[in-house]
């Protein structure tokens, strides 16, 4: 086989425009392509803004960090004091770790937030510079938390940017991912839990995160769903009320994962490449070894990028790899696949070897410089 490499960059059409975003009623908003990280709209997203019981996701993974599910604490009366909303959680009761996080963050209980946060730190403030020095180490640049429960406090914050990363790095557990998709629940001493987030019941795409509301923050949410190939987080702080965040979101959502479409990236009907064959014989057509469906963003061509062997040698059987076909997207690489031989073709034998030579030959002999007559 030679060596030499021949290669093609060709745009693949891209689907329809992307739309616009639909107007959001809200002090900030962010969304992002969960597989890569890429801002598909934003607005005030670095914007210091309170941010209400979403602060729970914070106690939850510190609280991850430090304990088993199956480890027991016993409530602090601080916790048990705590007002808004509850599940009536009493001094000295014993619950499972399992038990208090699946309380916080489905039915946002502050009690059980706040027994979390008071079985790793002697107070609230202590706890508070856990919760800050965790932000920094995950880059939540424009945070500063004060309580666990996310109750209104002087200089809490967080944006919409940071809390957006905080649920993402969150949802990479799977005990965090069920809980949060979960409408209702009853843990072990009884007591039935049911979420605050509509959306898991107005929009089935939707898969979590988390709610929040006091009345600095407004009504506030980060929100994941799932569409064909793509995973979309949104979040939205600061709306004027409980159905117009619950809207707001969903069109957001909704406008997110139609930003993607599934394409057939690679197929393997189709010739990509030829490959120069000695001896006279036809080139060799090259196709695809398995097919791609890719999903791609509208508005933002694929570009297929193909690598081939220059010429083989004989023989070749129908299926030997000759090449690739790269799929990128802004750069970003999509996907690879091989591209191999369509069909075998034999060595030709002495005699039709010895028979193109003399024809090569004699080419040469009366046409020296191309020329003819």
């Amino acid at each position: 086989m030679l060596l030499a490499v021949l290669l093609a960059a060709l745009a693949l059409p891209a689907a329809a425009a992307a739309t616009p975003v639909p107007p959001v009623d809200a002090s900030a908003y962010f969304v992002v392509d969960a597989r890569t990280g890429e801002v598909l709209a934003a607005r005030n997203q670095h914007a210091h803004l309170p941010i209400a019981s979403i602060t729970k996701l914070m106690t939850v993974y510190l609280t991850l960090q430090r304990h088993k599910l199956t480890d027991v604490v016993t409530v602090d009366p601080r916790a048990a004091a705590v007002g808004e909303e509850s599940i009536e959680l009493q001094a000295g009761q014993q619950l499972t770790v399992h038990d208090l996080i699946k309380a916080a963050l489905i039915q946002s209980a502050n009690d059980a937030a706040d027994a979390l946060a008071l079985a790793d730190a002697p107070s609230f403030p202590a706890f508070a510079k856990l919760m800050n020095r965790e932000a920094a180490v995950l880059g939540l640049h424009d945070t500063h938390f004060v309580r666990p429960d996310g109750l209104d406090a002087p200089d809490e914050y967080s944006s919409a940017a940071d809390v957006t990363r905080l649920a993402r790095i969150l949802m990479r557990t799977p005990f965090v991912r069920e809980t949060v998709d979960e409408k209702t629940d009853t843990i072990a001493d009884g007591r039935t839990l049911e979420t605050w987030d509509d959306l898991l019941t107005l929009f089935p795409p939707t898969f979590g995160v988390k709610t929040g509301h006091t009345d600095e923050a407004g009504w506030c949410q980060v929100a994941a769903a799932r569409g064909p190939g793509v995973t979309i987080y949104a979040t939205l702080l600061g709306s004027p009320s409980r159905s117009q965040r619950n809207a707001d979101l969903e069109s957001l959502l909704v406008w997110g994962l139609g930003q993607f479409h599934v394409v057939d990236a690679v197929r393997t009907g189709h010739v990509y490449a030829t490959v120069r064959l000695p001896y006279g014989k036809a080139p060799l057509e090259l196709v695809a070894a398995r097919p791609l469906r890719a999903v791609a963003r509208l508005g933002h061509p694929l570009v297929e990028q193909v690598t081939a062997a220059a010429a083989a040698s004989l023989p070749v059987r129908a299926g030997t790899p000759l090449g690739t076909v790269e799929i990128r997207q802004d750069g970003r690489l999509i996907g690879r696949r091989e591209l191999v031989a369509a069909r075998s073709v034999n060595k030709p034998g002495l005699g039709s070897r010895l028979g193109w030579y003399a024809g090569r030959a004699a080419h040469h002999l009366f046409h020296p410089f191309g020329l003819h007559p």
